[in-house]
């Protein structure tokens, strides 16, 4: 049985993760999303807000 190894580390997953938060997303968020969840795509950059984590990413 062949093992898969994760693409990113924990820590560069949240580096790139802030990065494109950063870059991206944080201009187009409303501040009424306050609390809301937002799930990042990284390798595209795709990103999606809900305020259930489930949604959000099963958007993307």
């Amino acid at each position: 049985m062949t093992t898969l190894k994760p693409r990113y580390s924990k820590q560069e997953l949240a580096r790139l993760g802030d990065e494109i938060y950063d870059r991206t997303v944080r201009s187009q968020v409303d501040p009424s999303n306050k609390g809301k969840i937002v799930a990042i795509d990284i390798p595209t950059g795709a990103w999606e807000i809900d305020s259930k984590d489930i949604v959000a990413c099963s958007r993307l």
